[in-house]
């Protein structure tokens, strides 16, 4: 595909976050229910995940279901996200693994329904010897809960004695978030032109690249992906006002310029 050999494989972004939004939206314009939109929506998800597999994008993060919503979205609707969470895991761990794809979480996961965590645990499982691109789905998941229950931790810690108050740093906090294990997004790309953050990994994007797109989630494939990262290529990056004049890690291990969408 001509877009993808237009990229530059030095500049590449290790960590990719979507804010997967319109899927009501996109039901509605259609005259349909919205558990529709929400399925069409998860078929975008397998598409984007395995584009990220193809080009060697080892970090990518989606906000598939939010704190506030599980409070505020009537209860018939909340249980069919449920459902449809289990469907999509035991329909796809098996293209995940075929795509070299490992699947984590985060978010307040312990409040999901027991099924869902069985189904989630399972698929982790499967996946975990993959070395490809690192999935993670936000599951009922909020930036400032997520910040709370760090900040609880560190409190134990200190408590415990542990830890100094006053040696508390920036490092003590990064490593109590849910997301210690991943480095910080690269690129944070939000559909159906919304304008918010939504409480999704305030922390973690202090530095991060925004693209905003009016396209609906369901209608986002790969080659909308390949067109967010030629964007971020144009850009330059700056952090805190200095310019690195880098814009990611080593990228020796991508594939064949050639690829098919």
């Amino acid at each position: 595909m001509a877009l993808y050999r237009r990229l530059d494989p030095e500049r590449m972004p290790h960590h990719v976050a979507i804010i997967m939004d319109g899927n009501g939206r996109w039901a509605g314009k259609r005259s349909l229910k919205r558990f529709l939109g929400h399925q069409k929506g998860a078929d975008a998800v397998q598409y984007i995940v395995e584009t990220c597999s193809r080009i060697g994008l080892p970090w990518l993060t989606l906000y598939a279901f939010s704190l506030e919503n599980n409070l505020k979205r009537p209860r018939t609707e909340v249980n069919f996200l449920m459902m449809l969470l289990r469907t999509y895991l035991n329909n796809n761990v098996q293209r995940m693994n075929d795509n070299n794809v490992r699947i984590r979480y985060i978010g307040r996961t312990e409040e999901l329904p027991g099924e869902v965590r069985e189904r989630m645990q399972w698929a982790e499982e499967a996946t975990v010897r993959n070395t490809g691109t690192t999935l993670t789905l936000a599951l009922n998941y909020g930036s400032r809960s997520e910040i709370v229950d760090a900040v609880r931790r560190i409190a134990a810690e200190v408590k415990a004695g542990k830890l100094q108050p006053g040696d508390i740093n920036e490092q003590d906090i990064d490593r109590n978030l849910y997301t210690a294990y991943m480095p910080d997004p690269d690129l944070l790309i939000r559909t159906s032109g919304e304008m918010r953050i939504s409480n999704y990994l305030l922390w973690q994007i202090a530095y991060t690249e925004i693209l905003v797109t009016d396209r609906l989630w369901p209608d986002y494939r790969g080659i909308h992906l390949l067109e967010a990262i030629e964007e971020y290529q144009r850009r330059e990056r700056r952090f805190g006002g200095l310019n690195t004049g880098t814009e990611s890690d080593d990228v020796s291990s991508l594939p064949d310029r050639q690829l098919v969408l």
